[in-house]
């Protein structure tokens, strides 16, 4: 590769990418990709079980430390005691699995959260290497592709004026959202030869009485 073609790679507007396989998360190592996303369809067992989570009226938050080996015991201690309860304890092991082998992990950082307002309403980058998200129920993340955003007006850069208002987002942008069930990376600021190049994204909106089940997955 020429020093032009190594210039041109390295300034190349990074993208987002969708596979319907698991494996193709593997892809959020492409350079030019700092969202990748495992488009899917929860079963009918993990949809059940994530509605008699949420309806046993305990609200709940887990955030832990976990390995592939010890996730499914303590999701079994904190999760509510509801029948069913398994086939989303199998789902959410099948991803810190996941997590764990596509970067060479012994333990991930799990947050499972049961919510009813939006957590970062603001489109931001994470101070991360990469960040696994997927939403069960409620409303998903939401995010802006590079040609839809002006990074200089994250942050700081709002002057104290709403994302709608800053120039954050383009005119005649179209916000990003992630479906129930999807799987998505999102590479962060800390991702090396990532800087100033995270996934650029927010929680949505939550109605009244409405409530979202969000799990988070970083290196711990």
């Amino acid at each position: 590769m020429s020093v032009l073609e190594e210039s041109f790679g390295a300034l190349r507007s990074p993208v987002s990418d969708f596979s319907e396989e698991l494996s193709g998360l593997a892809g959020i190592y492409q350079d030019d990709v700092n969202l990748m996303v495992w488009q899917r369809q929860l079963d009918s067992d993990t949809e059940k079980a994530v509605f008699k989570v949420l309806s046993a009226g305990k609200s709940f938050s887990l955030n832990q430390i976990v390995s592939p080996e010890n996730v499914s015991d303590a999701l079994a201690r904190r999760l509510p005691n509801v029948d069913g309860r398994d086939a989303l304890i199998r789902d959410i092991a099948l991803l810190v699995d996941a997590y764990c082998c596509l970067f060479d992990l012994n333990t991930a950082g799990l947050r499972l959260t049961q919510v009813d307002r939006a957590m970062c309403p603001r489109f931001h980058v994470d101070q991360v290497p990469c960040r696994l998200i997927t939403t069960y129920a409620g409303p998903a993340t939401q995010w802006l592709d590079e040609q839809s955003l002006n990074r200089q007006k994250l942050g700081r850069g709002n002057n104290g004026q709403s994302d709608s208002y800053s120039g954050l987002i383009r005119a005649d942008a179209d916000v990003q959202q992630i479906s129930v069930g999807d799987v998505a990376l999102l590479k962060g600021e800390r991702w090396e030869g990532n800087e100033g190049r995270g996934a650029v994204h927010r929680s949505p909106g939550v109605d009244d009485g409405q409530y979202r089940l969000l799990l988070t997955l970083d290196m711990a």
